[in-house]
């Protein structure tokens, strides 16, 4: 049995749930030391980053259950690890059955002088070959801080990548010239899309999808279109529906205030400003993000899941025609900060949980 009591105040969907005990959660692999992202593959395998810098392979055991394989994938590029700074995102590519690509973003550079790279390469089982830079961000900006770094495909074969703004000139998030707190639009071979919005204008990057994010650590693609949730400050996380040439409005409109209590803006609204279809405040701090459309929670599916470091949980957020339901608020007896979230071709709900001790678990439905 289920409860859940929910009150809305303007954007802001104010959720306590308790659930008894409709799932059960298991332990797939640990010992993982800040994993960051998680990515399935044909046979039963996955791939999953750890912020230092390590890609690992899970796969069967002798005795059909998953384990962790002993040594790293070989071949992964040299990644700076500082800060908030290390190796974050790993997607599959659509046709890895026949050409075995995937792609890694991360820190790369030096800690004055840094970029967000994505790098394609070919994985082999072991280790990864034809290692190509496919997009690094510029220019390049100091201390290792609001990369964003996660990545989705979109329905044509076209790459989106959400790039945070730096946190040090935070009105960059503004300005065209930069790739800084954007999310941004590639092909997998990093050329840039002819229907790109800002593509036609010289004074403009010309891989900007959209604009006016903070630190977007969570995209994914649903029927076609875009999610994204981005870390605000002092409260003002926000989940956003992405449309192309689309202002968000960081830092010129905000519903946080900055950590010294200072208000960053007086602005909640402004015109020609698109408005986030849910605001969390106080924040959770969203991490990963994910669709679900499986079989093993029928009363899951058509909803998004948003991992939560501060509250300790995963937001479910249902959605109706695009609009968002009361959400749900899950798997806080784990009390471990939860970095990704991921639906996986089983029908089951992964979790990641951010640690130097950290852990793959799996979500099932309990027995009976």
């Amino acid at each position: 049995m289920k409860y859940v009591f929910a009150f809305i105040v303007g954007a802001l969907a104010v959720v306590v749930s308790a659930q008894a005990a409709g799932y059960r959660v298991e332990t797939v692999v640990s010992g993982l030391e800040h994993p960051w992202s998680l990515a399935f593959l044909p046979g039963g395998r996955m791939l999953v980053t750890e912020r230092p810098g390590r890609v690992r392979v899970i796969e069967p055991g002798p005795d059909g259950q998953l384990q962790l394989r002993s040594e790293p994938v070989a071949g992964v590029p040299a990644v700076l690890a500082r800060g908030q700074a290390g190796l974050f995102d790993v997607v599959v590519d659509p046709a890895f059955a026949v050409n075995g690509r995937v792609l890694l973003s991360f820190a790369h550079g030096q800690p004055q002088a840094n970029h967000l790279r994505v790098v394609s390469a070919r994985f082999d089982g072991r280790q990864l070959l034809e290692v190509k830079p496919v997009f690094t961000s510029q220019p390049a900006k100091a201390e290792t801080q609001h990369f964003g770094g996660r990545m989705a495909w979109l329905a044509d074969g076209s790459l989106l990548i959400g790039m945070g703004d730096g946190n040090l000139d935070r009105t960059d998030a503004q300005r065209l010239h930069t790739h800084l707190g954007k999310a941004l639009r590639i092909r997998p071979d990093g050329s840039v899309p002819a229907d790109n919005p800002f593509v036609a204008r010289a004074d403009a990057r010309p891989e900007i999808y959209t604009l006016g994010h903070r630190n977007p650590q969570g995209l994914v693609v649903v029927d076609g279109v875009a999610y994204a949730h981005e870390h605000g400050a002092r409260g003002g996380d926000e989940l956003n529906r992405l449309a192309p040439g689309a202002n968000f409005g960081w830092p010129v409109t905000t519903g946080g205030i900055d950590y010294t209590y200072a208000r960053i803006t007086p602005y909640r609204s402004l015109p020609g400003i698109q408005p986030a279809l849910v605001e969390w405040t106080p924040s959770i701090a969203p991490a990963g993000l994910a669709w679900y459309g499986g079989a093993l929670f029928p009363a899951w599916r058509g909803s998004l899941f948003v991992a939560a470091l501060k509250e300790r949980s995963v937001r479910r957020v249902p959605l109706n025609g695009g609009t968002p339901g009361p959400q749900e608020v899950l798997f806080q007896e784990l009390g471990e900060r939860i970095r990704d979230v991921r639906a996986g071709p089983d029908g089951a709900i992964y979790l990641l949980t951010d640690s130097p001790d950290g852990r793959v678990l799996r979500v099932v439905p309990a027995p009976g």
